[in-house]
């Protein structure tokens, strides 16, 4: 089932007098339950690109389409309601928040969304022990390693239940076991609850477990593998 569709999508960034072309007429379909990684050097536009998707950044043309609804038609509240209902987002830097505990981080967006204590608690206590962290539900981030760090940044992203989960170099900051251990995880929510993950990575570890590489330089798609 095509749970994205991205038609001709463009962006150009405007530095002074200069136009940055980040992305050039982009195409592409995202069925659900992928596990694809989009691969690019700095600069190629692949953050760009799932920003865009997300809905962090507007494009300067074309469309994206999630689940039938145009994006690029939703309002700005609308479409912050929307992210918070349909996107998971998992961050190079975990953008967890310190003051928090990590079943009180995970718990924050479904706080936003009004779900009940128990509700809260409960999914957040579930995710945390799905990502093998059920005995650091009352550890605060600066108590947590990286890599114990973006579990809870997982954990968070599956909290509302989202469409996918857009990954952006989640594994930059991690060392090769930290790193081993979040993509077994990811690996395992993918093929057991059918949870679609898209990456933007330059990590060959990230790339070899992924089912569909697509990779971008200067804004274009030069190729899409399904393995």
């Amino acid at each position: 089932m095509k749970i994205i569709e991205v038609k001709n999508l463009n962006k150009i960034y405007h530095e002074g007098e200069i136009n940055v072309h980040a992305v050039r007429g982009i195409d592409l379909v995202i069925e659900q339950g992928e596990f694809t990684a989009i691969v690019g050097p700095s600069g190629s536009g692949k953050t760009t690109l799932l920003n865009m998707i997300g809905g962090l950044d507007n494009p300067t043309e074309g469309e994206i389409v999630i689940d039938e609804i145009n994006i690029g038609n939703l309002k700005s509240s609308q479409l912050t309601d929307f992210r918070m209902k349909n996107i998971g987002f998992v961050f190079q830097a975990y953008n967890l928040i310190p003051v928090l505990t990590a079943k009180e981080n995970v718990e924050f967006i479904m706080h936003l969304q009004g779900k009940s204590k128990k509700e809260r608690a409960d999914r957040a206590i579930q995710l945390l022990e799905e990502v093998g962290l059920g005995e650091r539900v009352n550890s605060r981030p600066s108590k947590l390693s990286g890599g114990q760090q973006q579990r809870v940044a997982v954990a968070r992203a599956l909290a509302s239940k989202p469409k996918f989960i857009l990954a952006d170099e989640p594994t930059a900051n991690l060392d090769s076991e930290s790193t081993a251990n979040l993509l077994d995880i990811m690996e395992k929510l993918n093929r057991e609850e059918n949870i679609t993950f898209i990456f933007s990575t330059h990590d060959a570890r990230v790339v070899n477990k992924a089912r569909r590489v697509i990779t971008i330089d200067d804004g274009k798609i030069m190729s899409d593998i399904t393995k």
